[in-house]
């Protein structure tokens, strides 16, 4: 799952609108997930990568900004009997 908003706060408050892209930072092998951004706050963030590369606080590497892809289904269905059944479980414990 991914958050449903920009990673982004503004004075505050959080960015209302929804991610396009995935940031993730290619050090060496491993690549790390670091948050998503809408079109409007992707230079912000990448500066603010940088600022914090240079301050050791994330991983040296590539910034790297992935498009999100929208993606529907109709192939994944609940049985109303299931919802209960997790609902009961949950409970037990």
């Amino acid at each position: 799952m991914l958050p449903d908003r920009c990673s982004i706060k503004e004075q505050g408050r959080q960015c209302v609108n929804p991610p396009e892209f995935v940031i993730s930072i290619l050090a060496q092998k491993d690549e790390y997930m670091v948050g998503v951004t809408c079109a409007k706050h992707k230079d912000t963030i990448y500066q603010k990568l940088g600022d914090l590369q240079k301050a050791g606080s994330v991983p040296q590497g590539q910034i790297k900004f992935e498009t999100l892809k929208p993606v529907g289904t109709d192939c994944i269905k609940a049985d109303p009997d299931d919802l209960i059944q997790l609902k009961s479980v949950r409970e037990m414990l």
